[in-house]
């Protein structure tokens, strides 16, 4: 496969490697950019990548709780002056309402009935392409519930109640006083909007992330040149360094930057009256993964002119 100038960007901007090294890394990998930042990792060319590319892609979360579930939405326009718009705003608050009761499918959600128009959703939507005039897409949803305790959700950079770029809802699980999880709830919601965690525990966590995890660390491990046995050791104890980086509770709290976050919630129960158990969490960042398509301005205005 031709690696690319683009591909070599965006390994370039995963991995911050060297361009030189990232085009090497692809020719390796026949093009592959998540095989080429394993390869640069294994080389020692590249820091553990969590970084899931530029972001480019404006609009609004819109996030909304409702005792026991919450729900998060991701609706994208063309311009950020657009998700000023008042009228954008209150489509998205809707949506986020109605995202209550499709159970995070946007499918789901696009078919439900828009209250106080007459139209669907995707009707909706279209109406305020044509008043609006710029293209918009809804793009995720996610829903969280529990059956005692509460859901709670924390909204970063909020242009607007419920409104921002980056949306959080965590679920949890407790009899206690209602008041004092809530306290809690957006605390650890604070908490994973900064850390982006993986999974809830190291159970939670994806089997194919945790094995391309170790393939890397073994790799890297076997160029030191040491013993089978040492290497297993070696890799189980960087292993052990991963899940407090991708794992919710075995992350260091960044409230206090001392406790992990499983040993806050153990320790919460005295507080709340009742064990308290972090049963999900969901978090959206606007535009998360959309590439923009990049332009020549100057090229533009000279084609323009020639014209």
């Amino acid at each position: 496969m031709a690696v690319t100038a683009s591909m070599v960007k965006e390994l370039r901007e995963k991995s911050g490697a060297g361009m030189m090294d990232c085009k090497k890394a692809l020719n390796e990998t026949d093009g592959d950019v998540d095989a080429a930042v394993d390869w640069l990792r294994k080389k020692g060319l590249a820091a553990a990548a969590k970084k899931s590319g530029r972001v480019a892609a404006e609009g609004l979360i819109g996030a909304v709780t409702e005792g026991v579930r919450g729900a998060l939405v991701e609706v994208n326009s063309e311009t950020d002056f657009v998700a000023r718009n008042e009228d954008f705003q209150g489509f998205v608050s809707s949506l986020a309402r109605l995202t209550l009761d499709s159970d995070g499918q946007v499918d789901d959600l696009m078919a439900m009935d828009f209250p106080g128009t007459g139209r669907k959703v995707d009707e909706e939507l279209t109406h305020n392409i044509a008043t609006i005039g710029e293209n918009m897409t809804v793009r995720r949803a996610a829903t969280q519930s529990v059956g005692a305790g509460t859901v709670v959700s924390y909204v970063h950079n909020a242009t607007a109640a419920g409104l921002g770029k980056i949306g959080v809802l965590v679920a949890l699980e407790s009899t206690g006083d209602a008041d004092q999880l809530t306290a809690l709830g957006k605390q650890i919601a604070m908490h994973i909007a900064a850390t982006a965690p993986a999974s809830v525990s190291v159970d939670d966590l994806d089997p194919a992330l945790v094995e391309r995890e170790r393939a890397v660390l073994s790799d890297q491990a076997r160029a030191s040149g040491k013993p089978e046995e040492i290497i297993a050791k070696m890799v189980e104890g960087r292993l052990r360094k991963y899940y407090e980086e991708a794992v919710l509770l075995e992350q260091v709290f960044v409230i206090d930057n001392e406790t992990k976050v499983g040993k806050v919630v153990e320790n919460a129960a005295a507080d709340v009256g009742a064990p308290v158990k972090i049963a999900g969490f969901s978090r959206l960042v606007l535009g998360e993964g959309v590439e923009r398509e990049e332009t020549d301005f100057a090229a533009e205005v000279a084609a323009q002119l020639g014209g």
